[in-house]
């Protein structure tokens, strides 16, 4: 996420910021801290739009530890409202997960791969759709300000044509016509959720060869995203 809490707050039209401040990055790692957008229902029945901090990888409530969230950083679309990790948040905790692009990794011939920035040349920032969790540490009593961890997940659908030879899967990204509809907490029945999942439009993105200094999470600048022309 390359984009600051200011830019985040102006194109999401949120309510409030919560949660610790994130700075930009250009080489996001599974369990760092990202913003996300979530709306709720306040007392008076209004419904409020949220900027907050979560760790991406989702740790279930009933999770055990939560280093388990590294291993669900993604959920798939055409299970997301029925594993047991992530179906209770499908109907109860959407979110959306700004970005400005995204890496994927293009498989060569000769078993190497070229990694890919793709981004949207017509929108400034996208917005992964994803699903939150409160995770409670039991290590800590019930008044401590760090009792409850705020996780995430970005789910992921077939990647279309025009990707599918960079990589078969994709974030699915939810266009500004929807997103409403996608953070509406009032909206909590399994078979909507799957339908409007599922009427999400193939998104349109360039792909752009990227050096491969983002292969390293200690890699981090804008220079990340500029094109190689040596590479592949």
């Amino acid at each position: 996420m390359a984009k600051a809490t200011a830019d985040l707050v102006a194109s999401f039209r949120t309510d409030e910021t919560v949660g610790d401040d994130v700075p930009p990055s250009w080489n996001v790692a599974p369990t760092d801290g990202v913003r996300i957008v979530t709306e709720r229902l306040n007392h008076d029945g209004e419904l409020s739009r949220r900027l907050a901090t979560a760790k991406w990888g989702l740790v279930p409530a009933w999770a055990k530890d939560p280093k388990s969230g590294a291993k669900l950083i993604n959920a798939r679309m055409e299970t997301v409202t029925e594993k047991p990790s992530f179906r209770k948040a499908a109907v109860k905790r959407r979110a959306l997960v700004p970005a400005a692009g995204y890496y994927e990794w293009e498989k060569k011939d000769d078993g190497g791969k070229i990694p890919t920035y793709l981004f949207s040349e017509s929108e400034p920032l996208i917005a992964f759709a994803g699903l939150y969790e409160w995770w409670p540490d039991p290590a800590l009593p019930e008044d401590h300000p760090e009792k409850w961890l705020m996780s995430c997940t970005i789910i992921t659908t077939a990647a279309a044509d025009a990707l599918g030879h960079i990589h078969d899967r994709t974030p699915l990204i939810v266009p500004r016509d929807l997103q409403e509809d996608w953070l509406n907490p009032q909206l909590t029945d399994k078979a909507d959720v799957q339908g409007l999942l599922e009427s999400i439009p193939e998104p349109h993105l360039v792909p752009r060869r990227v050096s491969s200094k983002v292969n390293s999470v200690r890699n981090n600048g804008p220079d990340l995203i500029e094109e190689d022309p040596d590479a592949g």
